[in-house]
């Protein structure tokens, strides 16, 4: 990989537009980093294409000159994926943010990889249709979100990224355009690129164009809130509410310490702190009584495990204020101290043990480690904070800890990252997670995409 030069600099200027590149101090810092990850480079230069064709002009050149690429959408990664490492171009989808069609006879949209995921839901509600993932941080681009697989809190019901996407058009990194599926509700054509693209975290080509799935929007929801004695009684809960034949859209787990730095991160009182921990369900339907049916099932359930009350929230303020607290975790956490995440899978009759786990490693490390997730498909969110140790300390205990928790996810059967992806700081978790034979596959998936390594190189496999 080599150096850039002002030539290479005065080619992408011809090809986006000199207002379009930044070089030097004209880069700013912000994209030095992502949301969370102490990894921390500047790319050699950062450019933003305003079009499929300039991205394969941009990855012809790049390839033929070995000029590193990483792409970069809000920048709202946890795991350093769209932190320029090598240098190189950081190559911004900023400008493609446009929603290019939305198909209702076909249920389907076609949208450009920026475009703000938050923007997109209320484009299509406001259709009577329905975008079903929700990851938690809503000003993520819906490219991100594919070549990340991105999850939230209505997997349980409706499926990860992966499930609502039909297709793609994607630049590879010689500068080749490819288009995969489409408007289609199956295909069994050879095998599916279309899937190893997504997840893959802009290591094996960019997408410059999706085709998605969309649905009817449901008519009403229902919110319970269930306060319970333990974090342990909340988390044991579950498996019996979903026995209960019954599909929430959401199931999330929360400790009362989140709750109140949520609380002061908002300058908003949550509506009951009183309980150790919660549960949190969301239903939806298309009638209150068909809403009212199932959610008092779930209450019952709740009251038989063991639960404190139940409080249901059937208008839309105070949903508003309970999903609004619950996704302000991440933010409140973030502004109380320095910290590190965890975002491994298990089986979700597993979270109690791993739940156990983290409060043994508090204990033994004298750290804060607090838990929230999603209890119905067990993807937990384990928060690792510094607080008030020393530098050198945290540096030391840090690594540690990380290592334990993805050691004791594998043990029940777990997976290194549910729905954060790999990036660069979780690449030696998961060599340890899927062994050489694994690996061996998917770096040889990397090398016949992109056999000279410039696309968004040392991560995930690299």
């Amino acid at each position: 990989m080599k150096k850039m030069t002002m030539s290479d600099v005065d080619f992408l200027q011809n090809v986006v537009g000199p207002l379009n590149v930044y070089v030097g101090e004209a880069i700013n810092e912000d994209y030095a980093h992502d949301e969370l990850s102490e990894i921390k480079a500047l790319p050699d230069c950062l450019v933003e294409a305003g079009s499929t064709h300039e991205i394969a002009q941009i990855m012809q050149y790049a390839y033929n000159k070995e000029i590193p690429v990483t792409v970069r959408g809000s920048g709202t990664g946890l795991c350093g994926g769209a932190v320029a490492v090598a240098g190189g171009i950081l190559l911004s989808t900023a400008r493609l943010n446009k929603v290019i069609e939305i198909d209702e006879g076909n249920l389907i949209a076609r949208v450009q990889p920026g475009v703000i995921l938050l923007n997109f839901q209320d484009q299509v509600e406001k259709l009577g249709l329905l975008y079903a993932p929700d990851p938690g941080e809503k000003s993520a681009t819906i490219g991100g979100n594919v070549m990340t697989n991105a999850g939230g809190m209505r997997a349980i019901k409706y499926g990860v990224t992966r499930d609502h996407v039909l297709g793609m058009e994607v630049v590879l990194p010689t500068g080749e355009i490819i288009n995969l599926g489409g408007k289609i509700g199956k295909n069994s054509s050879g095998y599916s690129l279309l899937d190893l693209f997504i997840g893959s975290e802009g290591t094996l080509g960019i997408v410059t164009e999706i085709t998605l799935k969309l649905l009817p929007l449901p008519k009403k929801t229902a919110t319970l809130l269930v306060p319970f004695p333990s974090l342990n009684d909340t988390i044991r809960a579950v498996p019996e509410v979903l026995k209960g034949r019954i599909i929430p859209n959401a199931v999330e787990f929360m400790e009362r310490e989140i709750i109140e730095a949520a609380e002061e991160f908002l300058g908003k009182p949550f509506p009951d702190k009183s309980a150790p921990a919660y549960l949190l369900l969301r239903f939806d339907g298309n009638s209150k009584d068909e809403l009212e049916k199932v959610y008092e099932i779930a209450a019952n359930i709740c009251l038989q495990q063991g639960a404190n009350d139940v409080y249901i929230a059937d208008t839309a303020d105070r949903q508003q204020l309970i999903w609004e607290t619950r996704g302000a975790f991440l933010e409140a956490l973030k502004a109380s101290s320095e910290m590190d995440e965890v975002d491994v899978v298990v089986p979700r009759t597993e979270i109690p043990h791993l739940i156990d786990y983290t409060q043994k490693l508090r204990a033994e490390y004298g750290v804060r480690v607090l838990s929230f997730g999603h209890a119905g498909d067990g993807n937990v969110h384990i928060y690792i904070l510094r607080d008030n140790l020393p530098q050198d300390k945290w540096q030391q205990v840090l690594p540690e800890i990380m290592q334990k928790l993805y050691d004791k996810g594998q043990e029940l059967g777990g997976q290194v990252s549910g729905e954060h992806g790999i990036g660069f700081a979780k690449k030696e978790y998961l060599w340890h997670s899927l062994g050489e034979t694994q690996m061996r596959l998917q770096r040889s998936i990397k090398e016949a995409f992109d056999p000279k390594g410039l696309l968004n190189p040392h991560k995930v496999v690299s």
